[in-house]
């Protein structure tokens, strides 16, 4: 046992012994307290002490995790403090341990751990940022096993009352997901999902915009009082209910996607196009054509996103826009995705067949039809957004009272 007088001069030009792998040089002042030199020169400070009845020897690390550094000074405070703990019959070196373990065991590393095993699954990338946007700031950094049911409900309930039950639906789908296959990974480990939690917390939204709301929010998203025309955002809401798109689609449109009087919404970023492999055609109604005739092209021809303002990014800052727009419109309590289903109503107020209907909004149709009948219906298509665009005129410029107005029968759904 080596036992020296350990300054700062001896830390810079201390060796191993000769033939030795490594050497610990014991303080003279504070036995418990030496430097390891390895053959190599590596050096780092250590503290011996025991624990339980156990001789432990313990690396002293930084705050970081990383090994001390060799200044001796710095390196005796820290000796002092963790023998202190060992006074009070705590063994710092077992809590470095368990600590090290649960980072191993925390939710996020976990999650890392479950996208790259899950790297084939086409929506991994949407999943990566949904933890990240939802989930790691409030969970990431908990052992995995600790978190508790009443914690993830409390989550569930934020994300529902900030982004809506469309995205809590998904986030808790997501995190079953993970869960379930952490439990196949880990033979202790149990869920701290149940059935039922969707229907407890998540309520399916229904939210259909009346009459007098389409036409207020139709004259905001117009010429401007003061003569100024509409924003860009303006012109994307238009858009986005004459198309019956989800919200992301048209704000991430590109040139190249317009085809003349057709939009074609490629498989890689529409929301079901899992299921079909296929892109989705979208014939453009005239007032959607007319729409996107005065927006400015900027950027590129063909490359550029339609919906921008600097010709690199897509249209973004919704909430700022929409909160803008309900104070101009006085219409609230509603979300893009609301518009969607409220062209869908109008579609059936307007007698459109419902498979019509339903192929104009790009669900795929279910049983052996659905799957073998890959006509586009571009026709169908066309008249279901044509008749969508006719109901929204109807509503914004109603005609005169003393005027009867002739609908067509409702076809049979």
């Amino acid at each position: 046992m080596a036992t020296r007088k350990l300054t700062q001069d001896f830390v810079n030009d201390a060796r191993a012994e000769e033939g030795a792998e490594r050497t610990v040089y014991w303080d003279e002042r504070k036995p418990s307290f030496g430097l390891m030199v390895t053959s190599k020169g590596a050096k780092s400070f250590v503290i011996q002490y025991r624990a339980a009845g156990r001789s432990r020897r313990m690396t002293l690390r930084a705050k970081d995790g990383q090994k001390a550094g060799l200044n001796i000074v710095d390196a005796r405070k820290m000796a002092d403090s963790l023998l202190g703990d060992v006074a009070k019959d705590r063994d710092p070196l077992e809590e470095q341990r368990k600590k090290k373990v649960g980072a191993a065991n925390t939710l996020k590393s976990i999650a890392e751990d479950y996208f790259e095993d899950q790297t084939r699954l086409r929506s991994i990338d949407q999943k990566k940022k949904l933890f990240k946007r939802l989930v790691f700031k409030k969970l990431g950094g908990r052992d995995i096993a600790s978190i508790r049911r009443r914690e993830v409900a409390a989550l569930l309930k934020a994300v529902e009352k900030e982004r809506g039950p469309r995205m809590a639906s998904v986030l808790l789908a997501a995190l079953s997901k993970l869960f379930n296959w952490y439990a196949t990974q880990e033979d202790d480990f149990r869920s701290p999902l149940v059935k039922g939690m969707r229907q407890s917390h998540i309520n399916k939204r229904d939210r259909v915009l009346s009459d007098d709301e389409i036409r207020a929010l139709w004259k905001a998203t117009g010429l401007r009082e003061d003569g100024q025309e509409p924003i860009l955002f303006d012109r994307y809401i238009r858009f986005l209910f004459l198309t019956a798109t989800r919200p992301n689609e048209p704000a991430k449109m590109r040139q190249s996607e317009l085809k003349g009087p057709e939009w074609i919404i490629p498989a890689a970023r529409y929301k079901t196009s899992w299921k079909t492999k296929q892109d989705l055609l979208v014939p453009l109604s005239a007032r959607a054509l007319d729409e996107l005739r005065q927006v400015k092209i900027i950027g590129r021809k063909n490359d550029s996103f339609v919906f921008t303002h600097d010709g690199r990014r897509p249209l973004g800052g919704f909430s700022k826009f929409k909160a803008d727009l309900d104070e101009r419109s006085d219409v609230t309590d509603w979300q893009l995705r609301d518009l969607r289903r409220t062209a869908r109503t109008l579609m059936s107020r307007a007698g459109i067949i419902s498979d019509h209907a339903e192929r104009a909004l790009g669900h795929v149709m279910g049983s052996v039809r659905g799957h073998y009948d890959i006509h586009e219906y571009k026709d169908e298509k066309l008249k279901a957004f044509e008749a969508l665009s006719a109901q929204i005129e109807r509503i914004v410029n109603p005609p005169p009272s003393n005027v009867t107005e002739l609908r067509p029968a409702t076809a049979a759904l």
